[in-house]
């Protein structure tokens, strides 16, 4: 897959994987005006289950551009696994979505309606510029997401030397500009500092995949239609505690990544930067948790974990975090 810093080099980039006339695919947010380039149409239902609808329209071009978020790049390799199109992403926030072929297929309230694999992934274009005016929460829960992309790959099953790298070298900048996002939204240097990293982490997770974790923020996710960074971020400190007498030592690397010999207490640090402990806050009732920690279960990301975690033990992690 093609990788570019900075919006100016998103025309070479379509050109030198074959795309002409991309479907562009971002919510009402982003305009086609901010790009160097024409598109042959715009999806603005962002996320969408209309895959079909879309793919139609998509014909119309050659290729595909999403241009957004976790939400608008999962849309995008929806429409580009129906279509065989090939996509290019424009991140706007630190999800990572754009690094895997898998995706999820969310309703406009957010509500899982399905997923699959199979997206043609051609390219990556990253430009910091982009995030500049993500707010608060936002910025937060997606690095948080990425955090965990890093987190994961040192122990999920997927997990080799090559991911440890990636891994690494996500962690380190997450943990470090974070905080200067925070106090200074503005700072060019610091976004940029902070979207290196969630590249890094993408790439460990197109490395070693998921495991438990993220397993449970999907669970939650799909079936609330919360925002998947938030609730990584409330998730993964738990999943480490959990993963910690297995994995001591990979957790214990990532910690180093983060400058800290304690990695579970540095998670829930950078999380506290757009107050997430949680779950109660973020709307999900105590009384179905036991059918949440189910659906964790049986998510592939869970049985990537690398301790057994059957949905008895995932509810006690859940009602921890409650």
């Amino acid at each position: 897959m093609e990788i570019r810093w900075g919006l100016s080099e998103l025309p070479g980039l379509l050109t030198e994987v074959g795309i002409k006339r991309p479907l562009l695919v971002a919510s009402d947010r982003w305009s086609s005006d901010l790009l160097p380039v024409e598109v042959a149409g715009v999806w603005s239902e962002v996320p969408s289950d209309r895959i079909g609808d879309a793919v139609e329209i998509a014909r119309g071009g050659d290729g595909l551009l999403a241009l957004g978020g976790g939400s608008a790049i999962d849309l995008g390799k929806a429409i580009s696994a129906e279509s065989g199109l090939p996509l290019v992403s424009v991140p706007t926030t630190y999800s990572g979505s754009e690094w895997t072929e898998f995706f999820g297929v969310r309703d406009r309230n957010r509500r899982m309606q399905g997923g699959g694999s199979g997206a043609t992934l051609a390219g990556l274009v990253y430009e910091p510029e982009l995030t500049m005016g993500l707010p608060r929460e936002e910025t937060v829960g997606t690095a948080l997401n990425a955090l965990a992309h890093s987190a994961e790959a040192f122990y999920a099953k997927g997990r080799s030397e090559r991911g440890d790298r990636h891994a690494f070298s996500g962690a380190r900048p997450i943990s470090y500009a974070l905080p200067l996002v925070v106090d200074d939204p503005g700072s060019r240097y610091a976004r940029t500092r902070l979207l290196e990293g969630a590249m890094r982490s993408g790439m460990a997770l197109a490395e070693a995949g998921m495991a438990l974790g993220h397993a449970m923020a999907q669970a939650l996710g799909g079936r609330y239609g919360l925002p998947h960074g938030a609730l990584n971020a409330v998730t993964l400190p738990p999943a480490l505690r959990f993963n910690e007498p297995v994995a001591g030592a990979e957790i214990a690397r990532f910690g180093e990544a983060m400058g800290t010999d304690d990695p579970v207490g540095r998670v829930e640090e950078l999380a506290q930067l757009g107050e997430f402990a949680r779950l109660r806050d973020l709307g999900v009732p105590e009384d179905e948790l036991g059918e949440v920690a189910e659906a964790a279960a049986a998510r592939p990301a869970a049985r990537a974990n690398p301790r057994p975690a059957p949905a008895p033990e995932i509810e006690e992690l859940l009602r921890s975090v409650w």
